[in-house]
């Protein structure tokens, strides 16, 4: 497990940006056995004019062995052991992907993009880190995306909240016939946040464990009112 006062090592990944001098960040993490390639294909579809300048991130999780597909090794944010989404996350798995996602947010900071211009999305297994971490900040970030998927360990999920993170806005979309992870599992997860004082801006949508184009269309809107609600940057 990745010592709290260590920093975690830099994630490799892909990164796209839609102009010079990015004045947005937009961190997206891929899902079970997938990389950072899997979503970059989408930045065109997503992105739109007069938007300011965007830097993706798309990072790469470990490769490691996942109990519940036999022990494959595969890129993975944590090991799978249980079937039930109650017991499924890892948890030391989960805490070493959020000090792999705060390492990358710290450089961001670095590269001039404060958490306050950068938007944490994941999806799947990335949407579950991005659940767990964006709980944990204590710095609030722009937004939380979190799209086909459920916040692990829900029973400790509110000794886990810091103060303040609930003010972070909140984007959830889920497929109503979703294979696997249950629409009900979504739907309970933005149930959960909203009673620990999150505003969830729920989204379903009839299809399957997959992004649609009705989707990133809604999410395109949630971006734009987070880009035009935030200060000007001079």
């Amino acid at each position: 497990m990745t010592n709290p006062q260590t920093p975690a090592p830099l994630l490799d990944g892909v990164e796209r940006t839609t102009g010079p001098a990015p004045a947005w960040t937009i961190l997206w993490l891929h899902g079970l056995g997938d990389s950072g390639e899997g979503f970059a294909p989408i930045v065109p579809e997503l992105v739109r004019p007069g938007w300011p300048a965007l830097r993706f991130v798309f990072p790469h999780a470990p490769v490691r062995a996942v109990t519940i597909n036999g022990g494959m090794r595969m890129r993975a944010w944590y090991d799978i052991a249980h079937a039930d989404l109650a017991n499924r996350a890892d948890e030391i798995g989960v805490a070493e992907s959020i000090a792999q996602v705060d390492a990358l947010i710290a450089r961001e900071a670095e590269r001039g993009i404060p958490p306050e211009r950068l938007i944490l999305a994941g999806f799947s297994q990335g949407g579950a880190v991005t659940l767990a971490a964006g709980l944990r900040r204590k710095t609030p970030l722009a937004g939380l995306v979190a799209l086909s998927t459920y916040l692990p360990a829900p029973d400790k999920a509110a000794a886990a909240l810091q103060a303040g993170a609930e003010r972070q806005p909140l984007f959830m979309a889920h497929g109503l016939y979703d294979p696997v992870v249950p629409y009900a599992a979504g739907e309970q997860s933005a149930a959960l946040l909203q009673r620990m004082g999150f505003a969830p801006a729920w989204h379903r949508y009839p299809m399957a464990h997959q992004v649609c184009t009705e989707e990133l269309n809604d999410l395109g809107d949630w971006l734009e009112a987070r880009f035009t609600a935030a200060p000007k940057v001079e």
